[in-house]
């Protein structure tokens, strides 16, 4: 089924953008929901118009939303997250926490422009935060362990008790028996 989008759905296109769903997608979800129109020739038409007389308008959009990825220059996050012995982290790291780290850094970013694996593990991962249909800034996030562990500490030696070492009794030399040497096999 070919459909008209009228929002971004992260994941399927962007606002104007013509998609193939499923028919089930886009006569159930899409098309009740007002997220998409069905593209027969007439829309097509309409949309072509629309987007020729608001290309300016879609122009500043763009210059709008490359001058928001400028802020994310050089922003690399580190997420603390509870880590089980196994590396295996309780729960996962998602785009929740990486928005919440952004706002921490005085970034402030919706939720829903932010996409990003689930982290399930300690390690290095990038979030995917998109702007605009032509402007996507990667940034990169680390999961660390929050209760990592500490170097262990130095066992202190502790005072033992002297040995007492009991008689050596020497024993009687034992006779050992001659090896036998093998004849060599003829063949």
């Amino acid at each position: 089924m070919e459909l008209i989008l009228k929002e971004d759905i992260i994941g399927l296109g962007y606002k104007n953008d013509i998609v193939n769903v499923k028919s089930g997608y886009g006569r159930n979800y899409l098309i009740p929901q007002q997220k998409a129109v069905i593209a027969s020739p007439s829309a097509k038409k309409i949309l072509a118009e629309n987007l020729k007389q608001q290309a300016h308008k879609i122009a500043a959009q763009k210059a709008a939303a490359e001058d928001k990825a400028k802020a994310f220059e050089g922003v690399a996050l580190e997420i603390m997250a509870k880590v089980a012995v196994t590396g295996q982290l309780y729960g996962s790291v998602g785009a929740a926490q990486v928005v919440e780290a952004l706002a921490a850094k005085g970034i402030e970013v919706d939720r829903k422009i932010v996409t990003m694996k689930e982290a399930k593990k300690v390690g290095e991962y990038e979030a995917t935060v998109h702007f605009h249909k032509e402007v996507e800034v990667k940034v990169p996030v680390t999961v660390v362990a929050e209760n990592a562990p500490v170097a262990a500490p130095v066992e202190e030696k502790k005072e033992e008790a002297p040995v007492v070492e009991a008689p050596v009794v020497e024993e009687a030399p034992v006779a050992e028996a001659p090896a036998e040497e093998e004849a060599p096999a003829e063949a």
